[in-house]
């Protein structure tokens, strides 16, 4: 039996079987049978690294006797069959799609923009006492420094333990945003509304979702749940979007106030 299994017309393993020799070549060194056992029962199917299973149209010749054949196929996604010596980044490949990974950090970025924002509207139209004022800008710089961090060791291509510490330093720390909200509404109001706890509560839904995502998410590769991290994020970035819609418009109307009782006769 000869067997020779190629990509786009290229060999990349061959079996003689007179020998009993197998041939593999540097591009595809990983390269072995699934069950040499089973060829006899016509089972020629080759296993490969992911790494090296990469997109395109393979191959497998098969010839025994005066009997030959051919089959043809496309490989559009590796399918991995577990090997003793893969580690898990090459059993996995890549964690998470790079379109989730960049919709994960842009709303992190989004996180940091609106609270930025918020505390900047908030700077512009009320009165803040200077020590309150640097624990709230430095609570932020935290977190943007933190999640920055996390954000680049979770961009990385892969599956390891620093694509799994990167996103946690991304969503673990979103938790300092909850109590934050809660000192940015202090300032504004003297006593917090309905309204505003509403949306305090809106982002803590959306912190437990994330979290609860973020849990599901490490021991899977490709995570099964990564929605649901993406739309926890994406309510706490809600959340914070209508705060500071919320604060932009309760400072107006504060401002339009003012200017009719100024407008009054004394």
């Amino acid at each position: 039996m000869f067997v020779i299994w190629k990509k786009q017309g290229e060999k990349i393993f061959s079996y003689h079987g007179g020998n009993k020799k197998l041939n593999t070549y540097p591009s595809f060194s990983s390269a072995r049978f699934l069950s040499q056992a089973d060829l006899i029962k016509g089972v020629a199917s080759l296993v490969l690294r992911s790494a090296e299973a990469t997109v395109g149209n393979y191959s497998c010749e098969v010839t025994e006797s005066n009997r030959e054949g051919e089959l043809k196929m496309e490989l559009k996604n590796s399918s991995v069959v577990s090997c003793g010596d893969e580690t898990p980044e090459e059993k996995c490949g890549s964690w998470f799609l790079l379109v989730e990974r960049a919709v994960i950090i842009s709303l992190m970025c989004l996180l940091v923009i609106f609270c930025a924002a918020q505390l900047s509207v908030i700077g512009l139209k009320y009165e803040i006492e200077s020590q309150k004022k640097v624990c709230v800008i430095v609570a932020l710089v935290i977190f943007a420094v933190v999640a920055g961090v996390g954000a680049a060791l979770f961009i990385q291509d892969g599956y390891t333990v620093q694509n799994q510490a990167g996103l946690g330093l991304t969503v673990i720390p979103t938790v300092i945003l909850i109590p934050l909200q809660y000192v940015m509404f202090g300032i504004v109001f003297d006593s917090l509304m309905q309204a505003t706890l509403a949306l305090i509560g809106l982002k803590l839904l959306g912190f437990i979702i994330a979290v609860v995502g973020f849990a599901l998410c490490v021991p899977a590769c490709p995570p099964l749940h990564g929605s649901v991290l993406i739309a926890g994020l994406a309510i706490m970035a809600i959340g914070s979007l209508l705060s500071l819609a919320y604060v932009f418009i309760m400072a107006e109307e504060a401002k339009c106030d003012f200017g009719v009782d100024s407008s009054m006769p004394k």
